[in-house]
C-alpha cells in the first residue's frame, strides 16, 4: 500500500544527509523508523494494558506482594540459589 507523508524542508534536508551517510535511500529510513516507532508503541500499549489488568486484578483481590518482598525475590534472579515467586497475600 502506498501512503504519502508531508515532511517540512527541515525534516526533508535531515532526512537526505542521513540516508546519504548511511548510503541508504530515504524510503528505507522512513520505513525503518515507522517500524521501530510501532515496535516501541505497540510495547507501551501492551504493559500499560498488563498495569490495567494487574490494578484490576488487585483491586477485586487484594493480592500483592510488598516492594521488599519484590526486592528480595529479584536479587535472586540469575544466582545459583534463584527463588520462586513469593506467594501473593492480601
Amino acid at each position: 500500500m502506498a501512503v504519502s507523508v508531508k515532511l517540512d524542508a527541515e525534516t526533508q534536508e535531515r532526512m537526505r544527509r542521513l540516508a546519504e551517510a548511511r548510503s541508504r535511500a530515504p524510503h528505507y529510513l522512513m520505513r525503518e523508523a515507522i517500524s521501530q516507532y510501532l515496535d516501541r508503541e505497540e510495547a507501551r500499549e501492551s504493559f500499560k494494558q498488563e498495569a490495567f489488568s494487574s490494578w484490576s486484578e488487585f483491586r477485586e483481590t487484594g493480592l500483592h506482594l510488598n516492594g521488599a518482598e519484590t526486592s528480595a525475590w529479584l536479587k535472586t534472579w540469575g544466582t545459583d540459589d534463584e527463588l520462586p515467586a513469593p506467594p501473593c497475600h492480601d
